[in-house]
């Protein structure tokens, strides 16, 4: 077989690797790379020895035309599978009242007849109420609506009685809204989405399904410039369906790298949560890194609470307003705090790594004080923090636990009812600057598919606290709480590497890492971002994606 003579990229820009990036950091650029077998051989400048020698040896030369090179990003935190099947459902985002939603459920109804359910996405609760009711009459099949942030499913009757949901109870930390007779009325809200609408139509979908929804996630996300990402709500059916993917496809596997989180489920039973833990080492063990590097369970994701919007994000002060004007709440933990720190004692102990969703000020205090018993070499984290305390988003640094965050969240075109529910304790929205001060690890992704995985939208939102949904909308977002472009950049990928210790073969264009790149039409300019266009994605030295 004949020696490979590598590629070689000239005439751009390559981003070379900044270890410690603070909000005024400015980027440096080389401006040639040189791939050989999968692995970075040199990283420099075109009048460099090593770049004279591939020449010479006669490499594919690659003519940048100005283009930049950066690392293959990995997303901090997406639902692969639920991603897959959320690009065939029909999208509600556009929708602004009740009439938008039916007419939008309807269309795709009447031009997929054959499907045996009607899945949809994008709803937002000012748009209508999650009444069956209100969308019985579109068609005679199961329909499921996901709201955008995928803490409620909103069903039609026909959806509500293939779940049983007459019979069912209401699982820890969730809910199936009922009426005053005890039936359900159409919405089932925070762990009753996760302990019963994912579990259920995982089972119903065939293998070719979720086969086809994984390879639809990775596709995509590929032609987004991303070459791995951190799975966050990992169980039974995806995991086997990747695996089968892996076992099936050793010549040519995914072009995509996986770490995943194994979902936990809240139970007041402390024998029950602890077995979840065995179930997720159990997994962790039966594929190790060592063994499956591009694949494999990390550790486990623990929901303490839910999100602002709904007003069950648990918070240290009640909502101004909410679902019940009369009762004034602050929303509740989905975990005892007891049973939350005998799970992640244990899964600590056993080697894995703790990843805890907390969104209100209160669940953060409960997750970082779990946290700080752990040991810091496992490297924990703590999803979203929307509303930390100046105290906690100090503590994640001084306890080793890595910030993943997700700046979509933060555009202001959604959240324009906080201010109705928090007052003055917006200023403490999306803290990220002292997170990154207090010298926490930051890890960034998008949560998709509950919001978009573009990147450099991302990193727009980051760096400027504008809203990348609606440019024209003027609000800012705390702009002190910003972060700088190649700090949020550094963030989105050897950051995300690091989070699951990955960062050695990963995340940064360096001699002897994976030859893991993408190349982009971009300005490095905050305010330019929105214009960046990634044209093509190389995963492990090989072009697996390039723009039309």
């Amino acid at each position: 077989m004949a020696e490979s003579t590598g590629h070689l990229f000239v005439g751009g820009k390559v981003f070379l690797h900044a270890k410690e990036p603070g909000l005024e950091t400015e980027p440096q650029f080389g401006n040639a790379i040189y791939i050989r077998d999968g692995t970075i051989e040199h990283v420099g400048f075109e009048d460099d020895d090593a770049i004279s020698q591939c020449r010479a040896s006669g490499a594919t030369v690659h003519e940048l035309s100005g283009r930049t090179v950066l690392p293959g990003f990995i997303d901090g935190h997406i639902h692969l599978l639920r991603l897959g099947q959320s690009l065939s459902k029909a999208a509600l985002d556009h929708c602004e009242n009740v009439d938008d939603v039916r007419k939008a459920i309807k269309d795709h109804a009447i031009a997929n007849p054959d499907e045996p359910r009607i899945l949809c996405k994008g709803w937002m609760r000012f748009m209508s109420k999650p009444l069956a009711s209100l969308i019985d009459d579109l068609d005679p099949r199961p329909i499921y609506v996901d709201s955008k942030d995928l803490h409620l499913t909103w069903c039609n009757s026909a959806a509500l009685k293939e779940l049983d949901a007459e019979n069912l109870a209401d699982p820890e930390g969730g809910k199936i809204d009922r009426d005053a007779d005890g039936k359900p009325t159409g919405a089932l809200e925070e762990a009753a989405v996760f302990n019963i609408i994912w579990p259920f139509l995982a089972e119903v979908a065939t293998e070719k399904d979720l086969e086809d929804w994984i390879h639809a996630g990775v596709k995509a996300y590929n032609e987004s410039g991303y070459t791995g990402a951190i799975d966050m709500a990992m169980e039974d059916q995806a995991w086997t369906a990747l695996l089968k993917i892996r076992k099936e496809q050793t010549e040519r596997p995914l072009p995509f790298r996986l770490a995943a989180y194994w979902l936990m489920r809240p139970s007041s039973s402390v024998e029950d949560c602890l077995s979840q833990v065995d179930r997720a080492i159990e997994v962790h063990k039966e594929l190790s890194a060592e063994e499956s590097p591009d694949l494999h369970v990390v550790g486990i994701k623990i929901i303490i609470d839910g999100i602002i919007d709904a007003c069950t994000a648990y918070l240290s002060e009640p909502y101004l307003t909410g679902s019940d004007s009369l009762k004034a709440t602050t929303g509740e933990p989905f975990w005892e705090a007891k049973i939350l720190n005998a799970v992640v004692r244990k899964a600590d102990a056993a080697g894995l790594q703790v990843a805890l969703h907390a969104i209100g000020d209160a669940a953060i205090t409960m997750a970082v004080d779990a946290l700080s018993t752990c040991s810091p070499k496992n490297r924990h984290r703590m999803e979203h923090l929307e509303l930390a305390s100046a105290r906690d988003a100090k503590r994640l640094g001084e306890f080793g636990i890595t910030a993943s965050i997700q700046p979509v969240h933060a555009d202001p075109w959604i959240l324009r009812a906080w201010p109705q529910l928090l007052g003055h304790r917006c200023e403490r929205a999306f803290p990220y600057r002292e997170f990154s001060d207090g010298g926490a690890a930051l890890a960034l992704g998008s949560d998709s598919p509950t919001s978009p995985w573009d990147i450099m939208g991302n990193v727009y939102v980051a760096a400027t606290r504008k809203s990348y949904r609606n440019t024209a909308f003027a609000d800012v977002v705390n702009y002190n709480f910003r972060l700088g472009v190649c700090e949020s950049v550094v963030a989105a990928s050897y950051g995300s590497a690091r989070s699951v210790f990955w960062d050695t073969r990963l995340g940064s264009l360096e001699r002897g890492k994976v030859a893991d790149l993408t190349l982009w039409d971009m300005q490095w300019d905050k305010d330019a971002l929105l214009s960046a266009a990634v044209k093509e994605t190389w995963f492990r030295g090989e072009k697996v994606w390039e723009a039309a």
